[in-house]
């Protein structure tokens, strides 16, 4: 059966909402069929696997921060222990923020952020590249954002440009990788109802300029990005290698449009 890794970087109460999330990717269509995931504290990963558990999923996990060499290190040995030595998805679902202006930045939290957000899934795409290679058929998700361009985002520079070199990062390894049979994509969601986000949102006049700036005139469920997910871990996904796709509610299109009335 085909495998999936999926780091997560789960908050200290799972919200219903994200545990149906995840239910989205474990899906019998998908490559998804038995997962391996991680949490930063026993609990938080207690707390996920028991959820698993009770709705029948093949999910395994340890406790391993991927900010840490270390960590990831023992993380891709046990995934390769559990899977026979093959991996079909890397998801790499890891991320945060700081926002604040560029100048204001120290160089704490520039390598917080570079490491959270851009060395892990650079260093677990490495380590698991052999997995990968193995399985015949792989692909490797990111977890992106529309802040990783085309256009700047208020989101903090750092923030953003960690997401651009995820999207230029699936460009590469797929180049480099699909002669061994894996190929990457970035998924760049916009708003998302996720506590990250809505440390955000909860100001209100920020959270109508948000919508103004959206089709759609709404903030992404996080199961909608998980179908997403999902879609490109199946096997009506094949063709699809090197891509960022926007799940944005139409935000990433909209130039100097709005109602007349």
């Amino acid at each position: 059966m085909a495998a999936c890794l999926c780091p997560w970087g789960a908050p200290r109460v799972l919200p219903k909402r994200r545990r149906h999330a995840f239910g989205d990717l474990y899906q019998p269509s998908t490559l998804c069929r038995r997962v391996y995931t991680c949490a930063r504290s026993v609990a938080d990963l207690e707390e996920l696997l028991g959820h698993c558990k009770a709705q029948g999923w093949d999910v395994q996990g340890c406790v391993a921060d991927v900010s840490k060499a270390d960590d990831r290190q023992n993380l891709v040995a046990a995934v390769s222990q559990a899977f026979g030595g093959q991996l079909t998805v890397l998801f790499n679902n890891v991320g945060t923020n700081i926002r604040k202006p560029t100048e204001e930045y120290t160089q704490e939290e520039w390598s917080f952020l570079l490491s959270a957000n851009l060395e892990s899934a650079f260093a677990l795409c490495q380590l698991c590249h052999p997995l990968l290679k193995a399985s015949g058929d792989a692909v490797v998700i990111f977890n992106s954002s529309v802040a990783g361009g085309p256009t700047a985002l208020m989101s903090g520079t750092i923030y953003g440009l960690t997401k651009a070199a995820l999207n230029q990062l699936a460009k590469n390894l797929t180049c480099e990788w699909a002669k061994d049979g894996v190929r990457a994509i970035a998924v760049a969601p916009w708003y998302t109802a996720t506590p990250l986000a809505q440390q955000v949102l909860k100001d209100k006049e920020y959270e109508a300029k948000v919508l103004e700036r959206t089709p759609m005139g709404r903030v992404a469920q996080p199961v909608e990005v998980a179908r997403v997910v999902s879609f490109l871990s199946s096997p009506a996904a094949s063709y699809i290698a090197g891509a960022t796709i926007a799940v944005d509610g139409g935000y990433s299109i909209k130039g100097m449009y709005f109602d007349r009335d």
